[in-house]
């Protein structure tokens, strides 16, 4: 109960706010994607730059850890794939649409500040490891499954150009290339420079949660439910309990093994509606697991806590 409390409520009581702010009219939908905008083009990859220019990339790019959490992402995409083709007779890009929102965990907006308030902001390298190849990863992936799928007997010459400029636009892969060179050339930065990175760095995951939940009363469940409940389960139970599975066998530390836990453990990110809305394809599956993932958060989150010994 005190994990609940002290860790988990906090977090969902600022969603909660911008929900309600959406709900009862005091903002706007376009005031709500004006922070959006703030918070994914700006704020939060001033975020990422920041982390990953200091990051200590011999200790924190554990090969175990990497690794564990990406494995079980890959097969969890499979399995949505599979499931939505298989179970629920999707089209094949609908299948790839909703295998993409079990591959994408919310590791920022959720992942980051749940192991903040558990364990500290020391227990942070982790989260910021994955989430560097997280972007990269799940895109790359997504983007090149989802152009087979609709290329099907056609020429795949133009593929790695579409995948490269998909990745190459977005704003969280801009920032974390720019903070891996900074890190790995030992760039010194100017103390007036990151003193301004640090203001934006202390208002990306408030004002991104506060967001969230304005986007998330823009979504309502709707859909095939069974469908919408499989994603669901695929993303807080089967992702972390393969993570679970393979951060054992690979003897993967304490620390290392609660980030990836609770990161494997977070809802689709809004990122999932982003690529369904990208392709047209999967919409209304991808936005109703986005927000009964997000809720349903708040009790598996609570239920991998425990378990973790928190």
């Amino acid at each position: 109960m005190q994990a609940l409390i002290e860790v988990i409520l906090p977090v969902f009581f600022v969603i909660g706010f911008g929900y309600l702010a959406v709900w009862r009219r005091k903002l706007s939908d376009e005031a709500i994607d004006g922070i959006v905008r703030f918070t994914q083009n700006f704020a939060i990859p001033c975020l990422l730059f920041r982390a990953i220019s200091t990051l200590d990339l011999a200790q924190g790019f554990d090969l175990a850890l990497l690794g564990s959490f990406y494995t079980a992402a890959a097969l969890c995409f499979a399995v949505g794939i599979a499931g939505a083709r298989l179970l629920f007779n999707r089209p094949w890009e609908d299948s790839v649409a909703i295998g993409f929102c079990c591959l994408f965990s919310n590791s920022v907006l959720l992942g980051l500040p749940l192991t903040e308030r558990a364990f500290g902001p020391d227990a942070l390298a982790a989260n910021y490891a994955i989430i560097a190849l997280h972007s990269p990863f799940c895109y790359g992936l997504g983007i090149t499954v989802m152009e087979l799928a609709r290329n099907r007997g056609g020429s795949l010459a133009k593929l790695p150009f579409r995948v490269a400029k998909a990745m190459f636009s977005n704003a969280l892969v801009i920032a974390i290339l720019l903070g891996f060179a900074v890190n790995l050339a030992h760039v010194p930065l100017p103390g007036v420079f990151t003193d301004a990175l640090d203001l934006m760095v202390r208002a990306a995951l408030p004002a991104a949660l506060f967001s969230l939940g304005g986007v998330l009363y823009r979504y309502r469940p709707e859909g095939d439910l069974r469908t919408i409940f499989f994603v669901v389960a695929v993303s807080l139970v089967l992702h972390p309990s393969l993570v679970w599975i393979f951060g054992t066998a690979s003897g993967l530390n304490e620390a290392a093994f609660r980030s990836a836990i609770l990161t494997s453990a977070m809802a689709p990110g809004v990122n999932a509606y982003v690529f369904a809305n990208l392709y047209g394809v999967g919409k209304r599956v991808a936005a109703s697991a986005v927000l009964l993932g997000t809720a349903g958060t708040i009790v598996t989150a609570w239920v991998w806590l425990a378990l973790l010994g928190t």
